[in-house]
């Protein structure tokens, strides 16, 4: 994956940590539906960005990144409510919140750019 560019590796790097995550919710801890939530959210935004490396026109990027953003804002919450309801440590619960966090401030970047350019 690497070299590809910088929010996809991230991505698919995060969705590994949610995988991850995932395992142990529901091995450990035996959280069953936070967690799925939690592993859907956060391994779309990866695949959605790879849809969007061929995406067939500007308005068909700018739509998948815009899902991908909702996604990423979406694994926010359940990681945000799994950290607060203490399914998490705090190291864990701010590791994940500020990949996140990263990754939403990427895809925004890339929105913004993309929409200023999509004449």
């Amino acid at each position: 994956m690497a070299g590809k560019n910088i929010v996809i590796d991230k991505s698919f790097s995060f969705s590994l940590r949610i995988v991850n995550a995932y395992k142990f919710l529901t091995e450990t801890k035996h959280e069953l539906v936070m967690s799925k939530q939690l592993l859907r959210s956060g391994t779309a935004i990866g695949a959605l960005l790879s849809e969007a490396e061929y995406a067939q026109s500007k308005p068909d990027f700018i739509s998948k990144n815009h899902i991908a953003l909702k996604e990423a804002n979406e694994t926010k919450y359940w990681i945000e409510l799994l950290g607060k309801s203490e399914y998490f440590d705090k190291i864990a619960y701010e590791s994940l919140l500020q990949d996140v966090i990263e990754i939403i401030k990427l895809l925004t970047a890339i929105l913004v750019t993309s929409k200023k350019t999509a004449v």
